[in-house]
């Protein structure tokens, strides 16, 4: 069923991205919420007395990807702490809220929160309103995709606004149960998963395995990518053309060694992965997944069934 997703979370020219591409999204648009006046422009919102949020609002197919998915995603864009704005944003147009549709996303929402608040990965509280929708009135067409219109602005405000810092600071590092997964994982498991290392190339588990099964991430063995996916890109690293589903992985902008790339990370136990890039093969979508083997646990086909993946045979 189509439904709408509206999130303020700081500027929204950083909170489109992170949601454009996956499967059952059908729309991303940037826009204003909650104020007192009709049809409000961004110069007058921008002035922090309209009372106006700047937000997004989502639309997208729940039967391909829940609320719940969407939700995790928003809460690891933003500083749920943070009353006065979002970073280098400050004032009340900068405020951070999930506006629910009806009671169902309402519940979802609350326990959303409730269960961020117990995993105690802050110690300040959230501040993040849960507020009914109300209209909501599209921006200007300028602000419209802005990442892909203006990327090298996006790239250089979404790293100087401070956004970035805090999400690789707060969020990428600083998963919960880190000292249980400490104990769990190898140490080059823990330091590629949770502190974003890489690994040496030609020198690891997967790079040249050309055996039928899946991959899965170490962390929580989550299904990510499958061997009919996985082709020798010459780069020393296991390399797919694509994940099993858009929505199992999520993707940042990374600015370290003095590069910018695009981070893969797994959505539900938010493990670094690798990166992507757009040199793959051009029949198979010209996309290469550079992902690190120690991120990865493979189930060799022949053990599928019996590790719980059988559903997954039919992908080979």
């Amino acid at each position: 069923m189509d439904k709408l997703a509206t999130f303020a979370g700081g500027c929204f020219w950083c909170m489109v991205k992170p949601y454009d591409k996956y499967d059952g999204v059908h729309g991303v648009e940037s826009g204003y919420i909650g104020g007192d006046i009709e049809n409000p422009t961004y110069e007058q919102v921008c002035t922090g007395a309209t009372g106006h949020y700047e937000a997004i609002q989502i639309s997208f197919d729940d039967e391909i990807i829940k609320y719940e998915e969407l939700l995790e995603i928003y809460w690891r864009q933003i500083d749920p702490t943070d009353a006065g704005g979002q970073f280098g944003d400050r004032g009340s147009q900068y405020r951070t809220a999930i506006f629910y549709q009806d009671e169902e996303q309402k519940e979802i929402a609350e326990k959303s929160k409730r269960d961020l608040e117990e995993s105690k990965v802050f110690d300040n509280p959230i501040v993040t309103e849960i507020l009914p929708l109300v209209t909501f009135y599209p921006a200007e067409d300028y602000h419209q995709k802005y990442y892909k219109k203006k990327p090298g602005h996006y790239n250089m405000y979404y790293k100087n606004s401070g956004r970035y810092n805090f999400v690789k600071g707060f969020w990428d590092g600083n998963n919960a149960g880190r000292e249980e997964l400490r104990a769990r994982l190898s140490d080059i498991e823990f330091e590629v998963t949770q502190n974003s290392m890489t690994e040496a190339p030609f020198e690891n588990d997967y790079y040249d395995n050309t055996r039928e099964g899946i991959y899965v991430d170490v962390v929580n063995g989550d299904v990510l990518f499958t061997s009919r996916d996985k082709f020798d890109a010459g780069c020393g690293w296991p390399s797919f053309t694509k994940p099993v589903e858009d929505k199992k992985i999520m993707e940042r902008l990374d600015y370290s060694m003095g590069m910018t790339r695009t981070e893969v990370r797994s959505r539900g136990a938010n493990s670094h992965l690798g990166h992507v890039f757009d040199d793959g093969p051009e029949e198979s979508g010209g996309l290469r997944y550079c992902i690190n083997s120690a991120a990865l646990k493979f189930i060799p086909r022949e053990e599928m069934e019996a590790a719980g993946y059988g559903k997954y045979l039919e992908l080979l």
